[in-house]
Formats: C-alpha cells, structure tokens, sequence
C-alpha cells in the first residue's frame, strides 16, 4: 500500500509539473519611432493555430486577436500551381531569376528580354495573407514559420504587431513570384525580429498607397538565394519603400546579402534608419537607392565592407550630428568599415523626426546576432 501510494503521489506531482511550467509567448518589448504606442490584438485571449486554414482565418477576421505560432505552416502547395509566359531580362544561367508576365510586364519593360513560354510557379506566394486590424502574430521560440506566402495589410488596416516569426520560401525562383510582407494603405504596424528569406520579389514592400506609422526594427533580410537578378546569389529586391505619405522607423535590423534596394526609398517616404547593419552586400551591389521625395535621416548605422552604400540621391539624405535644435540630441555618426562614401547635408530633413525620434546607439556591430526570429 505505501509503494502505491508514493507511485500515485508521484505521478500526480509528473503530471502537474508540466502544466506549471508552461510559458506563452508574449510581446517583448515596445515599438520605439513613429509606430509607437501600437498595441495589436492587446489582452486578447491568445489562440494558436493548427492548421493553415485556421491561420488564414484568425489574421483576417474582424475580432482583436493574440495569434501564437509555435509551428511551421506550409502554404506552398495549398493553392496548387499555374503555368505563364515569362521572360529572362537579367540572363538563362541555372543562377538567374526568370520573371513572371505579371500584367504584362515581360510585354512593356522587358521586350527584347529572352521569351520564356512555360513557367510553372506555386499559385499561394502570389498574393499575401490578409491581415486585419488591432492583430498581434507572434512566434513561439524559433517555431513560427510562414512559409510560401506572404502577409498583407492593405486597404486602411491599423494596429498591428508581428513579432519572432520566420517568412519563406516564396517562388525565388521568379520575380513576380511573390513579397514577404506588404503594407500598403495601413497605419500604426509594427514588425519587429522577423525573418524574411527565400522570396521571389521584395522582402519587405511598402507600397504606393499610404502606410502611415510604420517601426521595422531588429528583424533580419537575409538575401542568401539560389537565384538572383544578377545571377550571383545575391538578391536584388530587397525592402522598398514608395508611399504617397510614410513615416518609417528601421532601426536595428541585418541587411545581407543583397544586391540593392537596401532599402529603396521614394514617394514621400520620411525614414529614421538607425543602428542599421549592412554586410556581405554584392561588391557589385548597392545598399540604399534614394529617389526624389524621400526624406532620410540616417544615424549610427554600420556598413561592413559595403562598396557602394548609396547608389543613387535624389532625395534629402542627412547623416551629420547637429541634431539638437530638432532631436534635443547629437546625432550618431555612421560607422563606415572598408565601405564608400555615404554622405548627406539636406539638415530641412529633421524637422520629420523631431516628435518621433527613435533612440540611437554609437554601436551596432552587435546587430547580426541580436536580429531575427529567435533572439528574444
């Protein structure tokens, strides 16, 4: 009788144990810059998605919703595949990107490019997933991976926070194939130590549409490819930033290797860059393209080995460190190691930063291992 009733104790207490050691992911941290003061799903009751079908429905239903992904969901083969026209505009070695015919950009931008008749692509990557309003995704561990689609937030979403996952895999192959992450006529979205990899066009877009407050911080652009617009395993489309009215924070992320659009900057597009990393970009390659109507402070930023850092200027670019009159602080000069010129003097810029000034470190050499999914 007294082994039973120690073997009993015993299993009581083994089955208990786990239950008290069960933690949920939770929000870590605060957006800092212009998407400050974000909250997503808030206290909602957090739910956690089995199934990709339950995944869909949870980011695009009208309810505030805690969304945890401790598991992978594959979406590559859940729409089946289709078959188009395309053409090789950047070459036909086994290394390049082939692009898609997509509303007949083969056909007005690329028409002495080599005709590709039969591409055959994962129809899923092409369009993201629709997420609505006061959402919050965040990944479990290194577990929360969304591979082969993308996430979009469009047509006047707000409140939303996407926090430790990992997107992939989205037809690399093709330009066209598919973005990352889109935002496109939102506000108030916060990204933060995410993951993108494996993506046929841009990483992360936000597009022509008004993205209102935006924070992109300590995620990770890992551009390593099998196939690349310059056919050197170096991908080209990388983050693009081109709305009518954007305020953007990138702070703190790991750009590497890339070819260019490190990001893109245009439309009119007011952008903090800070304690930014860029490393193991394409010799041949750029880090930022700043065109007419971009507005940029740049602060604190390391480009290790970057050749070119910026390859075209036709917006305002400031990255001196009188800051005071419009930050109540110095600016943080840039750390250029075996890398060129990065030089801009448009100080009207500042007056953009003055309310929603991101904080700003002298060093960011610690950013490659602190960025992405994983690492909080």
């Amino acid at each position: 009788m007294q082994r039973f009733v120690i073997a009993l104790l015993g299993a009581s207490a083994a089955l208990a144990a786990p239950t008290a050691s069960i933690k949920r992911a939770t929000v870590s941290g605060a957006a800092e810059g212009f998407a400050s003061g974000v909250t997503g799903g808030g206290a909602a009751t957090a739910v956690t998605p089995t199934s990709t079908d339950e995944l869909v429905s949870y980011l695009g239903d009208s309810e505030p919703r805690v969304i945890i992904l401790n598991q992978e969901f594959d979406f590559t083969d859940s729409e089946g595949t289709t078959t188009a026209a395309g053409c090789s505009p950047w070459g036909t070695g086994s290394q390049c990107q082939t692009a898609i015919n997509k509303d007949d950009w083969c056909t007005n931008y690329e028409p002495d490019a080599p005709k590709v008749s039969s591409i055959t692509y994962n129809k899923a990557g092409v369009d993201g997933i629709v997420v609505a309003s006061d959402k919050t995704i965040i990944g479990e561990g290194s577990k929360g991976v969304i591979k082969g689609k993308g996430l979009r937030m469009a047509n006047g979403v707000k409140n939303i926070i996407i926090q430790n996952i990992h997107v992939t895999s989205i037809n690399p192959e093709y330009v066209w194939g598919g973005d990352g992450i889109t935002i496109d006529g939102a506000d108030l979205i916060w990204i933060d130590h995410v993951k993108t990899s494996l993506i046929g066009r841009q990483h992360i877009v936000l597009g022509t549409e008004s993205s209102g407050k935006v924070t992109i911080s300590n995620s990770e652009i890992d551009g390593t490819t099998s196939w690349s617009a310059q056919c050197n395993a170096y991908h080209y489309w990388s983050v693009l930033f081109l709305g009518s009215d954007d305020q953007v924070t990138f702070k703190g992320n790991y750009i590497h290797n890339t070819s260019g659009r490190g990001p893109k900057v245009g439309g009119k597009t007011v952008l903090h860059a800070v304690n930014n990393y860029w490393g193991n970009i394409d010799p041949t390659g750029h880090a930022f393209e700043i065109d007419s109507g971009a507005y940029i402070l740049a602060e604190g930023n390391t480009f290790d080995g970057v050749k070119t850092p910026v390859s075209t200027l036709e917006g305002k670019l400031y990255t001196g460190t009188d800051c005071s009159s419009a930050l109540g602080r110095a600016c943080v000069e840039n750390n250029l190691t075996g890398s060129g010129d990065f030089t801009g003097t448009a100080t009207d810029v500042l007056s953009s930063f003055s309310s929603k000034a991101a904080a700003a470190d002298k060093d960011a050499s610690g950013v490659p291992k602190s960025a992405g999914i994983g690492k909080i």
